[in-house]
């Protein structure tokens, strides 16, 4: 099965990166070759890429993007990398892969200050290109941590885009898709259009088409009737951001399909990799959620369809409580919250110790 590569580095210390421009997705396949830091940033702002772990891979290709132009001497070299990380930190704050990454990618060339410029280069590249196989790993982990959960004939709603355009191969949320469909199991899938921006009607439903998965998209208000037709049995997404207690940063509307979830008795997982899981926010209330410009709701795709002068509220994100969510599909195992544990409890230390399913 041909997963497009969201986002990869072409050629060696002094190559760019080359990315899907997903804003033109599902009628055109366009590469973007990206040779600078500016460019990269619009990117991302843009959506041309998006995904919290390929953010997070986009920001280390940055860092090396942007050591090209930083000069011979070490002070220079060094204060370009510093001014890169906080420029690339600055364009979208939700994404807590984005953030990991940069501060691996400092912390990687500040253990061989001194050596020469040329070999820190090379030394970022290796660990950006690390980054992305990491990545790429782990969201097959995933796939096989969750892919029983999709049994013959299963009906699984997913929300956004949480496949390999978000990740660098894969996905989270559709990977125990694409590994039940390699075991030859059908099912189908519904894919919520995802408002405002249509991430699951114009990226999950083209992505699962492609691997010729039986994909249905939905408008976002008509998950709860699906539901009470007993027409979806699990529901999986995928997260931005997880809280130390569980509770969970995804796509804007989540939280609604969550409680809709629990309302009909069915069960509700998140996919997301170690990197997802932030130890810093002790739960929900502490993750900082990107709200974005009205115009994408007044004038999506350019058409306007709200009255001028009519405000608008967008937020990119929800956060969803950990009561309402039976599992984290992880790259160790399927997490399962208990209420009131913190999750460095739960998670880190047990899947430390080598537990396949918590």
């Amino acid at each position: 099965m041909a997963l497009p590569k969201a986002i990869e580095w072409v050629g060696g210390v002094d190559g760019f990166i080359r990315f899907i421009d997903q804003t033109q997705l599902p009628e055109e396949l366009r590469l973007i070759e990206c040779r600078d830091i500016p460019t990269l940033r619009e990117a991302i702002r843009s959506l041309r890429v998006r995904g919290a772990p390929a953010l997070g891979v986009a920001a280390a290709m940055g860092v090396v993007l942007g050591a090209k132009d930083a000069g011979t001497s070490e002070q220079a070299f060094f204060s370009r990398i510093q001014e890169v990380c906080e420029y690339l930190a600055a364009s979208r704050p939700t994404a807590v892969n984005l953030f990991r990454a940069l501060d691996r990618m400092k912390a990687v060339a500040q253990s061989i200050r001194g050596r020469p410029i040329l070999e820190i280069r090379q030394r970022l590249l290796e660990e950006a290109q690390r980054i992305r196989a990491e990545d790429a790993a782990m969201c097959r982990a995933i796939g096989v941590a969750g892919q029983a959960l999709i049994a013959e004939g299963t009906g699984v709603l997913t929300h956004c885009n949480a496949g390999a355009l978000a990740t660098s191969e894969y996905g989270t949320a559709l990977a125990p898709i694409y590994l039940a469909h390699e075991e030859g199991r059908r099912f189908r899938v519904y894919v919520d259009e995802t408002r405002p921006l249509l991430q699951g009607s114009r990226l999950t439903a083209w992505e699962l088409q492609r691997a010729g998965i039986d994909v249905t998209v939905i408008c976002d208000s008509m998950a709860a009737w699906l539901m009470a037709q007993g027409k979806v049995d699990v529901v999986i997404t995928g997260a931005d951001r997880i809280a130390m207690n569980g509770d969970t940063a995804n796509k804007i509307g989540t939280y609604g399909l969550a409680r809709l979830a629990i309302a009909h008795g069915i069960p509700f997982y998140v996919a997301a990799p170690s990197t997802t899981f932030d130890p810093s926010i002790p739960d929900g209330r502490a993750i900082p959620i990107e709200c974005r410009d009205e115009e994408e709701v007044a004038c999506g795709f350019g058409r306007r369809t709200v009255p001028v002068g009519v405000r608008c509220y967008n937020p990119a994100f929800d956060v969803t409580p950990e009561k309402l969510i039976t599992g984290f599909i992880t790259e160790r195992g399927i997490v399962r919250p208990e209420a009131g544990k913190d999750l460095s409890e739960i998670f880190w230390i047990r899947a430390c110790n080598g537990a396949e399913s918590l």
